[in-house]
């Protein structure tokens, strides 16, 4: 599944178009690399994404098409949650 979609149908974030333009800066990485907003997400990858001033790093547990909002979560796991400072 593209990066854009997989964030939004986990409810990371709320449009696909927010997905896309932090892709598009270079906010999101997957597995320590820089993704584009049509990057694929498999299952065990890593994805962090840098907005705002906050750092999240998620693991891809499952990939679904759709997915109601109470089981949204179960997509994927946080690992590492944070604020950052200006400078970073």
């Amino acid at each position: 599944m593209r990066l854009d979609k997989y964030l939004k149908t986990a409810r990371i974030l709320k449009r696909r178009e927010a997905a896309k333009e932090l892709a598009l800066q270079s906010r999101i990485w997957i597995n320590d690399r820089i993704a584009k907003p049509s990057s694929e997400v498999h299952i065990g990858d890593q994805i962090r994404i840098r907005f705002g001033y906050r750092l999240l790093e998620i693991q891809v547990m499952d990939i679904q098409k759709q997915v109601s909002k109470q089981n949204a979560q179960t997509l994927f796991e946080v690992i590492k949650e944070e604020k950052i400072d200006e400078e970073d």
